[in-house]
């Protein structure tokens, strides 16, 4: 008999925040993802070989602010799960998950030098 009138309301807050979380994502995304600016050729010939210890010391940082910037943004994506959850157990858990992967990102982030030890002590470098 009585219907819950407030059940369209939630639902479309719900899209509007699902629609917002969707923007940042997309943002973040794009702006990770825009190409560094391209340097002039000085005209100097340059040795691109290097030595494997720097070739491995050059993997190591790029790894490093990869995952540190992978975890980061899945923590954003975390905080924002969360605050828009309402209660909602599925997003709760939606929001627990992507702080795990925030966890193990940042977790690999620090692991990453030993890791690369390892390949350097195989490889024998």
């Amino acid at each position: 008999m009585f219907r819950n009138h407030m059940a369209p309301v939630r639902a479309l807050i719900r899209s509007r925040r699902a629609g917002r979380a969707a923007t940042v994502t997309v943002t973040v995304a794009l702006v990770l993802s825009a190409p560094a600016a391209a340097h002039a050729d000085s005209g100097v010939p340059v040795l691109a070989a290097n030595s494997l210890p720097v070739v491995i010391n050059n993997l190591q940082t790029w790894l490093m602010g990869i995952l540190a910037a992978l975890a980061t943004l899945f923590l954003v994506l975390a905080g924002v799960y969360w605050a828009t959850a309402g209660g909602d157990p599925t997003q709760v858990e939606r929001a627990k998950a992507a702080l795990r992967n925030a966890l193990v990102g940042y977790g690999l982030a620090v692991l990453a030098p030993v890791l690369l030890q390892v390949v350097r002590g195989i490889v024998g470098g």
